[in-house]
């Protein structure tokens, strides 16, 4: 019979935010593939869990993976973890599962910590709806192009980055999606955790005569819908109804249709519409 590959999350900085559940499955899994094992030997050995550990990290986890699922394949038991938080959330473990589930093996999620949930729910923004971005892309092109998405994002943005290019980053996201509300939260669960409420611009101020400290959590406020509403209605403003009313007709729209996306386009009556043809 196959082994089963467990997903266990680990502590985000406080160490008592550990699972009992993830705390059995270490302890009782054959294998432990961890991101950085010199990082995780402090956690097991706090714990006094003597299980033997893998190295599993971006820079190796294609292959490695594949070892691994040669491993489960063969029956041993592998307990995913990474060096803080839930595994496949921004880090190499969902090449890991991927593989595992090609492979027909069993694969389990231990839920716990996640920095981009806690970070959220602390925010004092909206939670229903978000975008994780994690950290954002270093190529330019690549950047920029996440950055448009960014500018239109009607939900609630969560970023990660690091303190010695947070600055960069907030003016970055100041000059491309305006003074939106920003709650930074830095070092969760930890002694010096901190988050406050305030906007892009007054963040820029603080960190230009406070140096950031710690790894840092941005939670940003979406574009409102009104927004992007006014927005597209603006784009038909330099057409008159008429010419707007042909662009459907000519993509083979019936009338009733095409005067009805009229009227969503811009914001207006089904009657306007219909008064401004006659006219």
């Amino acid at each position: 019979m196959s082994g089963k590959l467990y997903l266990c999350a680990t502590p985000i900085g406080n160490l008592d935010d550990i699972t009992l559940r993830v705390l059995e499955t270490l302890k009782n899994v054959d294998l432990i593939a961890a991101e950085d094992t010199r990082h995780s030997i402090k956690l097991l050995n706090h714990f006094e869990i003597k299980v033997p550990m893998t190295s599993y990290h971006e820079f190796n986890k294609v292959e490695k993976a594949k070892v691994l699922v040669e491993k489960l394949l063969s029956g041993t038991n592998i307990a995913l973890i990474t060096d803080a938080g839930t595994p496949g959330i921004s880090d190499p473990g969902e090449e890991l599962v991927r593989q595992a589930y090609e492979a027909n093996i069993e694969v389990t999620s231990l839920p716990g910590p996640a920095a981009c949930i806690t970070a959220l729910t602390m925010s004092g923004l909206p939670t229903r709806r978000f975008a994780f971005e994690a950290f954002l892309p270093t190529d330019k092109k690549e950047r920029s192009m996440i950055m448009e998405e960014l500018e239109r994002e009607t939900r609630t943005i969560i970023l990660y980055e690091a303190p010695h290019r947070l600055r960069k980053t907030l003016i970055e996201l100041y000059e491309r999606l305006g003074n939106r509300n920003i709650t930074l939260c830095k070092e969760l669960t930890k002694r010096y955790e901190n988050a406050f409420l305030t906007t892009l611009k007054e963040s820029i101020d603080f960190y230009e005569i406070n140096e950031p400290k710690g790894e840092f959590v941005l939670v940003i406020q979406g574009k409102s819908h009104k927004t992007v509403i006014e927005e597209e209605q603006a784009k038909w403003e330099n057409i008159s109804i008429e010419e707007h009313f042909q662009i459907y007709i000519d993509r083979n729209f019936p009338k009733k249709e095409a005067m009805k996306a009229v009227a969503k386009d811009r914001g207006i009556s089904k009657r306007e519409v219909y008064q401004a043809l006659l006219d």
